[in-house]
């Protein structure tokens, strides 16, 4: 924008010289034509009317344009068309100041689509309209923002309360159920834990909504065998695997290395895992692959399950964003764990994308190899 102001200044200028340098010039010649024309006037016309005003007026236009030789007319008349260009370079200078002034009150305003300035600010105006374009943007992108972050609230907070009274009820039932069988008092036990883990892994979800706002915690590296990393993950994923009957296929090379943040990468991978398993159809199949390529290390998950949609897709890894609107309970979180993940994978210098279609969807994690 600075470079067009001092483009549209040097051009205003030098077209203010050039008026000046024209004015300057031509000035001198019209007088010099005017006094040629009078020099061979014999005035006999105004003799007829007034010899007096004849002999006044011959000798005064002899005295302006032959005696002077026309400098005190030319210096007058030069003057004058001055101040009259000058007037006319203040005057187009504030229309400017005028009109920028007007368009910058117009990129707020939402009654007006686009900001229209003189040709002469046709960069300036292109420049201002997509600034519009862009805060008009950002505008709608941070009101989407705080719309899902009150759904979160709304959600999160029938959620706790779900697993919150289910606890309540049956330590309720515990207390006071006096001859209850072992059998059933077990029962109770086991869903009143289950459901206070719930109830905890909700309550994270908000430690991690203040934790993803602080954004860039610094990396603590750590060379890490990849292979025996993955193979533990798999393991401790076994129960949950075991409720849709899933198959889980590592394809890695033994001993693979890498180094990275151990505990954040783990956060990453469980979190693609666990995406894995909630979104999976029953009785199919997870796999995860490593391989080099390059100066970097593929990381792929990849499971079975509906397509995930191009639009949705495009904004799988954005805060708050999830796919399964319906919030189920039992595997819905805060939409926060793919967006953390792209943060911690970004953080590694790494690249997270996904992909999806003919009921396949892939998520791959490209990391350099250091």
């Amino acid at each position: 924008m600075k470079n067009n102001g001092n483009k549209l200044l040097r051009k205003t200028f030098f077209t203010f010289l050039l008026q000046l340098v024209i004015w300057s010039v031509s000035l001198p010649i019209i007088l010099w034509i005017i006094t040629e024309v009078v020099s061979r006037s014999d005035f006999q016309w105004l003799y007829n009317i007034s010899p007096n005003l004849y002999y006044f007026s011959k000798k005064s236009f002899y005295f302006l344009f032959s005696t002077v030789y026309f400098i005190i007319p030319f210096v007058v008349i030069w003057l004058l068309g001055d101040i009259i260009l000058l007037y006319r370079l203040l005057k187009r200078v504030f229309f400017f100041i005028d009109a920028i002034s007007k368009a910058s009150k117009e990129i707020a305003d939402k009654n007006i689509e686009f900001i229209d300035l003189p040709p002469e600010l046709e960069e300036l105006e292109k420049q201002m309209n997509a600034l519009k374009r862009e805060s008009e943007r950002n505008e709608h992108l941070a009101r989407e923002a705080e719309e899902r972050k009150n759904d979160l609230v709304v959600y999160l907070a029938h959620d706790l309360k779900t697993p919150l009274t289910s606890v309540i009820g049956y330590l309720t039932l515990l207390r006071d159920e006096k001859q209850i069988s072992e059998e059933l008092r077990e029962k109770y036990l086991s869903i009143s834990l289950k459901k206070a883990e719930h109830l905890e892994d909700l309550i994270n979800e908000f430690f991690e909504i203040t934790r993803f706002n602080l954004s860039h915690i610094p990396l603590e590296y750590s060379k890490v065998n990849l292979t025996r990393f993955l193979e533990q993950l798999t393991f401790e994923f076994k129960p949950m695997f075991l409720e849709k009957n899933l198959n889980c296929v590592l394809k890695i090379a033994p001993d693979t290395m890498i180094k990275c943040d151990v505990n954040k990468m783990q956060r990453v991978f469980d979190n693609l895992l666990r995406n894995a398993i909630n979104y999976s159809y029953e009785n199919t199949t997870i796999q995860i692959t490593a391989e080099q390529i390059g100066n970097h290390l593929s990381i792929k998950f990849t499971n079975c399950g509906n397509t995930i949609p191009k639009e949705k897709l495009e904004r799988i890894f954005e805060q708050f964003y999830r796919l399964d609107t319906s919030r189920s309970t039992r595997s819905g979180g805060a939409g926060l764990g793919l967006a953390i993940a792209k943060e911690i994978v970004e953080l590694h210098k790494g690249k997270i994308t996904a992909r999806s279609e003919n009921e396949t969807i892939e998520f791959e994690v490209s990391l350099p190899v250091l």
